[in-house]
């Protein structure tokens, strides 16, 4: 019976392992109590200021929505225009806007709100 439940015990663990070295490798935040995934292709952080900077020069409209500019938020479909992001800042599938004052990196088909830049 002893050797029954180590053998199950021993199947299991090698079932779960690689569930478990899977689960390690994203890297998530919790914002609202929904765990949010860090995307490598958002924004480098040595990037930020001068993406910051290509934002002013642009002059991109800032749009009002209510509420907070969080990072799992989903933008408005109407009344929010979202942009391409130069190739300059790295390749990304995201496009950007600026709302509420706060630029952020926002998924385009659903309109999920990916990166704060900061």
């Amino acid at each position: 019976m002893r050797n029954k439940i180590l053998a199950i015990a021993a199947i299991a663990g090698a079932i779960s392992a690689p569930i478990a070295a899977a689960a390690q490798s994203t890297v998530g935040v919790v914002r609202g109590g929904v765990v949010v995934e860090q995307d490598v292709d958002a924004i480098a952080v040595d990037q930020r200021p001068a993406f910051r900077e290509y934002i002013v020069r642009e002059r991109v409209p800032t749009y009002a929505i209510p509420g907070q500019v969080i990072v799992g938020g989903v933008l408005p479909e109407a009344g929010v225009t979202i942009y391409d992001v130069p190739q300059t800042f790295g390749v990304t599938p995201y496009r950007y806007t600026v709302v509420n004052g706060r630029t952020v990196l926002v998924e385009p088909r659903s309109r999920r709100i990916v990166q704060v830049v900061e």
